[in-house]
């Protein structure tokens, strides 16, 4: 038994008697190229030159003669070819790169399963046309241009095919079909009679499969497989699949060679599994198990690997990994569209598709001062603009910032002209910006020596610069949005890709990174449905029956490669540690995989394996009431609130939770203010407090009659438009979500005014007094300093001779607010609050005016129908001197109970 497939290769042809220094050795990837070098080289007792070691794309590309185009260049020579064919309503670029891409991939497949394009192409037009028949003679233009699209297919695949070849340059797929072409006629370069070695294949396409054919038959190759017979005999294993059909179907196979597995899988290991909830929880985990292998002295680092599934994890496994690992290699990809940086460009490029001529969209605008690249960029020299901007959207509630609210952060003045550039900008304007914006990260980061950063730094400024190039080129990038798709593909395209020392260290590396390579220890992550196995996606404009009858892989096909690689990686492994997401994720499914199930299900195994849930450590302390002592500084800042006034508000604080009032009142902690978009419900009530003080103040002292009650509906909405300005800065009542609210409040007053009517036909109502302010102090026995209690009441007005107390509620308001049965509630059931002000205002009334026979009630804007909700003791809505009298005790006693030191604040929980 071997340590390593490689090795195993070597050992047999040392067997064979060949030379493997004369041989030429075709493996699946350049880095298992690098491990095979270095088995050669640990065999040599001299220097010699490398023998030829090739990836298998390398080999074709030789027999072809054609270089591989990168995949930006494949879509802006396929649009072109698309846009010149007979289609007559063509897409545009943006739409276009949408369903490109998925073409690009169909083509490739074709040409790689050397399918006759001519068959499949016309096929699908068919289908399409069947698909699409309609009761309807007439096919509506929508129906055309679709079917005219798949009609155009095999024309469209021909011209790009041609001229393609014309350039010498080719999508995969198209150098494997020439590559076969060229064997088949015998007109490819055959450079020399050394021997062929095919090492460590497992799903080869319909070329690769025809050119290795070629060469075993010419008797001067040989082919190794990394296949373990547990998984070639059993006629249903996944992970045997293709072995099992080139077994069966390369005519190699039927005259006399055979597959010569492996026996490794059975061997003695230990495979412990464990779901652990959530995937960053997983790299925790991960984290802390390399720190016990660390400790281990039997365990070789350099042995050990630790395999990706999901690669989006790298990032938070990189800041994972305990400090006893000394050399960490990452060798894998990461898309450049899964980087924070990714979303800093994403985030200015929308504020720039959300720009209109009021200026820059609020929420965009937050979006990209709050990312992380930008506050690098909002230092102290800028004058901290992203902090300062953030505070004055919020408070000026700014829906759109416009070059005036810029010119106040004159210290960024460079930095924001590149950011809020005025006027419109076209692509190429957008992209040299982002190359200015990266100008000035790579100047701090390389301050900070902030290598990962400015790594991240190049691989965007070479995007941009690629970007840049291919827009001089082509001419239908006119429009900002174009540009978005065509970026966001290339981010998801090209990754930054860690290239570590592949042959020193501990490794980490994505699931295809590992081909052919074997390790002692391997800790695989993720290992969910819909990760491995990836699941159905089908991106792809061919049906699953029509793959199938053509020989094309489907989703079965691609499960089973993960499969392989999955059994492979643990066939020599002595140390095996597979962790899952436990959590069902609306995204990935979240079900454990069913590789795991197969392992746990494999009575062969069972001595083998454990299989663990980790949960974290969770204890739930009861969680002791807040309470404050009222000490020195607390007391004089309570000194100081008790000269400036008790509202009624501040004390119903206080019986709702005393916390509250702390934070309040005493501390004046208000929630932080958002930008209103839709209104707020405090704003909406201060619109109508305000317009209806403005309307009713000239009749101050006069009997409202029905007149002049009448000219006042006529000047409603000028009064609302106004008061609408004045709170919420910057906002249009003629569309959207606020002409809704400002039709709502003119509808409110239309309703007030119109009950004012209605009263007025029976009743005689004078107007004495609008938001006025009532202060007073009070002398409380037992408080030796001075208190004093203030309000303003909206409205006093004497009703048939009766002085009424009025406040306006925008809010909900039930009769049991207002009415009270026993006293003792009235400081202690936050429900009661309503009533509670209404009598601080009567008592506040009487103190200045000497009237004590009152009445006080809410009017209700959502139950205007409803009329005045009175305040009621038991039965009697009239306050007098005895209704006064107890009030004052309570409030006597609230008050004392506030400022006694020996009470701590306590928090009250529903």
């Amino acid at each position: 038994m071997h340590d390593t497939f490689l090795e195993y290769v070597l050992d047999d042809l040392h067997g064979k008697k060949l030379d493997i220094t004369k041989c030429t050795f075709v493996l699946p990837s350049k880095r298992s190229g690098t491990f095979l070098k270095k088995h050669i080289s640990n065999r040599l007792k001299k220097n010699i030159f490398s023998p030829d070691v090739v990836s298998i794309q390398e080999f074709i590309g030789k027999l072809s003669n054609l270089n591989q185009a990168s995949n930006i260049d494949l879509l802006l020579l396929l649009f072109k070819v698309y846009k010149q064919s007979e289609i007559e309503e063509s897409d545009d670029f943006a739409s276009f790169i949408n369903w490109g891409q998925t073409l690009l991939q169909d083509f490739n497949e074709i040409d790689g399963y050397l399918i006759p394009a001519h068959d499949i192409l016309n096929y699908l037009s068919a289908i399409k046309e069947i698909n699409h028949w309609s009761a309807s003679k007439e096919k509506t233009e929508l129906v055309k241009n679709y079917l005219q699209l798949w009609k155009n297919l095999e024309t469209i695949y021909n011209n790009f095919y041609d001229a393609l070849l014309e350039q010498k340059r080719g999508y995969q797929g198209l150098i494997q079909r020439e590559a076969v072409k060229a064997v088949q006629t015998g007109n490819h370069q055959e450079t020399n009679t050394d021997p062929i070695i095919f090492v460590g294949f497992n799903a080869l396409n319909a070329a690769e499969s025809t050119i290795i054919q070629y060469y075993l038959e010419q008797g001067n190759a040989h082919i190794y497989w990394d296949i373990d017979d547990y998984f070639l005999n059993d006629p249903i294993h996944d992970a045997g699949l293709f072995a099992r059909d080139y077994q069966y179907n390369w005519p190699y196979y039927k005259h006399g060679h055979k597959i010569e597995p492996q026996h490794n899988f059975l061997a003695r290991k230990n495979i412990t599994i464990t779901g652990v909830p959530k995937s960053i929880s997983q790299t925790k985990y991960v984290g802390q198990l390399l720190e016990s292998i660390g400790q281990q002295k039997d365990i070789d680092l350099t042995k050990t690997a630790l395999v990706l599934a999901d690669e989006t994890l790298l990032n938070p496994m990189l800041n994972a990994i305990p400090c006893n690992i000394p050399e960490v290699n990452i060798t894998m990809g990461m898309p450049l569209n899964k980087t924070v940086l990714y979303s800093f460009f994403i985030n200015y490029l929308e504020l720039h598709l959300n720009v209109s001529d009021r200026g820059w969209f609020f929420k965009r605008v937050l979006e990209f001062i709050s990312n992380p690249y930008t506050l690098t960029l909002s230092s102290e020299g800028q004058g901290n603009f992203a902090q300062r901007m953030s505070k004055d959207i919020k408070e000026g509630n700014l829906l759109y910032l416009n070059s005036e609210t810029l010119s106040k952060y004159s210290k960024a003045k460079d930095l924001l002209s590149i950011v809020f550039p005025s006027g419109e900008i076209s692509p190429m304007d957008w992209i040299n910006n982002c190359l200015l914006l990266i100008e000035r990260l790579k100047l701090i980061y390389q301050d900070e020596k902030n290598a990962l950063e400015l790594e991240y730094l190049y691989r965007f400024y070479a995007l941009f610069n690629q970007l840049g190039q291919y827009l001089d080129k082509v001419d239908f990038m006119g429009e900002l949005k174009s540009i978005k798709n065509l970026f966001k593909q290339l981010a998801n395209m090209e990754t930054l890709d860690f290239i570590g020392q592949p042959l020193t260290g501990f490794q980490i590396m994505g699931m295809l990174e590992s081909r052919n390579l074997d390790f002692e220890t391997v800790i695989i992550t993720s290992v969910n449905e819909g990760i491995i196995p990836s699941g159905k996606s089908n991106n792809s404009f061919i049906p699953f029956d029509v793959k199938r009858d053509y020989g094309l892989p489907t989703y079965k096909e691609k499960d089973a490669i993960y499969v392989y690689h999955f059994y492979r990686l643990i066939q020599r492994a002595k140390n095996i540690y597979i962790t899952y997401n436990t959590e069902p994720d609306v995204l990935e499914g979240g079900e454990k995989s069913r590789l795991i199930t197969q392992l746990l299900t494999d009575e062969n195994l069972k001595s083998h394996i454990t299989h663990t849930i980790a949960t974290p450590k969770i204890s739930i302390k009861a969680k002791p009431l807040i309470q404050i002592n009222k000490q020195g500084e607390f007391m004089e800042d309570l000194r100081a609130f008790a000269l400036k006034g008790f509202s009624p508000t501040s004390l119903t604080n206080y019986i709702r939770n005393p916390i509250d009032f702390y934070t309040r009142n005493i501390l004046k902690i208000n929630d932080l203010e958002e930008v209103e978009e839709n209104i707020a419900a405090n704003t909406f009530g201060t619109i109508i407090h305000d317009s209806l003080e403005q309307l009713y103040t000239p009749l101050i002292d006069q009997l409202l009659t029905e007149e002049n009650v009448k000219v006042l509906k006529t000047q409603v909405a000028v009064m609302v438009q106004h008061h609408f300005e004045k709170n919420l800065s910057g906002v249009d009542v003629s569309k959207g979500k606020f002409l809704l609210v400002y039709n709502v409040i003119i509808k409110y007053l239309h309703n007030f005014l119109d009950d004012e009517l209605k009263q007025l036909k029976r009743h005689e109502i004078k107007i004495l007094a609008l938001e006025e302010r009532y202060e007073e102090f009070i002398t409380i026995p037992g408080l030796d300093f001075p208190i004093k209690l203030k309000g303003t009441l909206d409205r006093v007005d004497q009703f048939d001779g009766t002085i009424r107390i009025i406040d306006y509620k925008t809010g909900k308001v039930e009769a049991k607010n207002v009415k009270i049965t026993d006293w003792e509630t009235l400081i202690t059931d936050y429900d009661k609050s309503k009533a509670f002000q209404l009598l601080c205002y009567a008592y506040l009334y009487s103190k200045k005016h000497g009237i004590s026979d009152v009445q006080a009630g809410i009017i209700s804007f959502k139950k205007l129908s409803q009329g005045l909700f009175r305040f009621s003791e038991d039965k009697n809505t009239q306050i007098n001197v005895d209704t006064l009298t107890a009030f004052e005790n309570y409030l006597y006693q609230l008050i004392r109970e506030i400022c006694n030191t020996e009470i701590p604040l306590t928090e009250k929980v529903d």
